[in-house]
């Protein structure tokens, strides 16, 4: 497997994937708001549920590319996420409609694995290992934010046409990306006798890593990182309405954050390299917390003419934060394990994140739900974020500062080398 033979399909599905789910998932809370007239909680409750979905599921889907191949997932994802999309196209009542809204992020676990279990083989394949994957990987988060940037534009131009055309496009895009990678990726290599979904089961260990109590310890500070990106889908929209803001400004800022993404991630990853954790995670978490800070005041203070200036303020600290600790805390997992079962810890790192979002939608919903109007109240989602991304950069200060405890005894050394688990952030969406 050569990275020509690999790469370019690879980076374009991860264009096209960022499209498809970006023209249609920043939009769901707006339709269930307006057309399911569902409370702030409710809201919560159903794109909690479709992050878990995702995220929740990702060491889930981690062990399934090691058990059946990294090319059978793929599609088997598009193929699932083609099903959530159409059912959210075809929904005529809310149980419906969440059940698509699911069925989005069960696809995402699925392929989100496997196109970065592809790109890591794809680079280990060049004759100059060093200074190459790093490069292959950030085109990948390039080229997936720059899809990230066209789809809400997309998806906001389809809007007018209603919300069945915006979701009915994404579930075509995806069956021609399907079809097309079907054709372009390699076959999957014959899997060894015996090595069946229950072998790949055994080979991750995923208790190897619960049993780890300091790791744990961090990825549930981690889990903010997850928590506050998420609420560029559950609360900015409710910003925006306080402010007399439509869809247009929302994919505004959507493609603000890409923009933001696209030309500031490399050089923010490099300085990050040059500083220790210690250093580096609390100060990303604080500029997380000093985002929510920003619109927990502005959300206190009358609607003006320059009120989408703290709205765009906040959306770069957020994505400053984001940007900071999602590197840091990826590249820290390793020193945690010591080098074994790096899809268990990776795994925990993600599924801690979409719990975190699946427990605390709901009650940020509820909050939410007296945030559309200007008044003190409408400053507790934000103040309460604020205090858990501050809880978490004191938390990971205090974790960081001696040196990291060795992880547990493995009972058992794994068969084959877990391939590298991909970002709970960054894969394809």
């Amino acid at each position: 497997m050569t990275r020509r033979a690999t790469a370019a399909p690879l980076l374009g599905a991860q264009l096209v994937f960022n499209v498809g789910f970006y023209a249609v998932v920043p939009f769901l809370a707006i339709v269930l708001r307006d057309d399911y007239l569902l409370s702030g909680a409710a809201i919560g409750l159903v794109l909690g549920a479709r992050t878990f979905a995702q995220q929740g599921l990702f060491l889930l889907g981690g062990v399934l590319v090691d058990a059946l191949g990294a090319r059978r997932l793929i599609l088997t994802g598009c193929a699932v996420r083609v099903a959530g999309f159409g059912t959210l196209a075809l929904a005529d009542d809310l149980p419906t409609f969440v059940a698509g809204a699911v069925l989005t992020g069960l696809g995402g676990a699925l392929f989100s694995p496997a196109i970065e279990t592809l790109v890591a083989a794809a680079e280990q394949a060049r004759p100059s290992a060093s200074g190459t994957r790093a490069t292959l990987f950030a085109w990948l988060t390039v080229v997936g934010e720059t899809g990230a940037v066209v789809g809400p534009l997309v998806g906001a131009l389809l809007l007018d046409w209603g919300f069945s055309a915006v979701a009915g496009s994404g579930a075509a895009l995806f069956s021609v990306t399907a079809l097309a990678l079907a054709r372009l990726l390699p076959a999957d290599p014959a899997r060894p006798d015996g090595h069946t979904l229950r072998a790949g089961l055994r080979d991750v260990g995923p208790g190897l890593s619960l049993r780890h109590r300091t790791f744990v310890l961090f990825a549930v500070v981690h889990a903010v990182n997850l928590l506050a990106w998420n609420q560029l889908y559950l609360g900015l929209p409710v910003e925006l309405e306080r402010v007399g803001r439509g869809a247009g400004a929302y994919a505004a800022l959507l493609a603000v954050v890409s923009a933001v993404t696209i030309t500031l991630q490399l050089p923010v990853a490099r300085l990050a390299r040059r500083l220790p954790s210690r250093v580096v995670l609390p100060v990303g978490y604080g500029l997380l917390a000093s985002s929510f800070g920003v619109l927990a005041v502005a959300a206190a203070v009358p609607a003006t003419a320059t009120s989408l200036a703290p709205v765009t303020a906040s959306v770069v600290l957020l994505t400053f934060g984001h940007l900071v600790v999602g590197p840091a805390a990826l590249d820290l997992v390793p020193t945690f394990a010591a080098g074994r079962r790096l899809g268990s810890y990776y795994g925990l790192l993600a599924t801690c994140g979409g719990v975190a979002v699946l427990v605390l939608s709901v009650p940020l919903g509820a909050l939410y739900a007296d945030a559309s109007a200007t008044s003190l109240v409408a400053s507790r989602p934000w103040a309460l974020l604020a205090g858990l991304a501050l809880c978490s950069s004191v938390a990971a200060a205090l974790l960081l500062r001696r040196p990291l405890a060795a992880p547990p005894l493995d009972p058992a050394e794994p068969r084959s080398p877990a391939p590298p688990t991909p970002s709970p952030s960054k894969g394809p969406r």
